[in-house]
């Protein structure tokens, strides 16, 4: 598969003699492709505009975090999918740059409770009003109810990829 100059692409061998309902889903394929690189691309630009040091992968923590307040770090790896040593290693490392803390969990003293920083929530919120300030730019010609089922459509495919 080639991406044209435009973000498109066009098969080429095999792929392309493809039929019925094949063709459906490896267009679906090569959309996702493309859009996962973007994002990519994109996590690791907000990544920055949070704090210099942070790493790509850390910010869907901070998003995750803002949203859902405090959760337990196996709660943050279970939705994130990583294991237990890397969850602690991003842990560790967005502690040292002041965006998250620990407390014990009150319902287990065993346990530990993450939470954005007022520094942290300063700075996802200002990085994610920026990224949605981009969204409404760049879809401002959509009607609102295609923006709202492409929505509804991508938290379908994400609820049906869970794990």
């Amino acid at each position: 598969m080639h991406e044209d100059g435009n973000g498109g692409g066009r098969r080429v061998g095999a792929a392309a003699s493809a039929s019925g309902a094949d063709e459906e889903y490896l267009s679906l394929e090569r959309e996702l492709t493309v859009l996962l690189r973007r994002a990519r691309a994109s996590q690791g630009e907000m990544a920055r505009e949070v704090h210099p040091d942070l790493e790509s992968a850390a910010y869907g923590l901070l998003v995750r975090l803002d949203e859902c307040g405090r959760q337990r770090a196996t709660e943050l790896a279970a939705y994130i999918g990583v294991g237990k040593a890397t969850m602690s290693r991003q842990l560790r490392a967005l502690e040292s740059l002041g965006l998250v803390a620990r407390e014990p969990d009150p319902a287990d003293g065993r346990a530990w409770l993450v939470h954005l920083t007022d520094e942290g929530r300063h700075r996802v919120g200002k990085v994610r009003e920026a990224r949605r300030g981009r969204y409404v730019s760049q879809l401002a010609h959509w009607d609102r109810r295609e923006v709202a089922e492409l929505a509804r459509l991508l938290h379908q495919l994400n609820r049906g990829m869970e794990k």
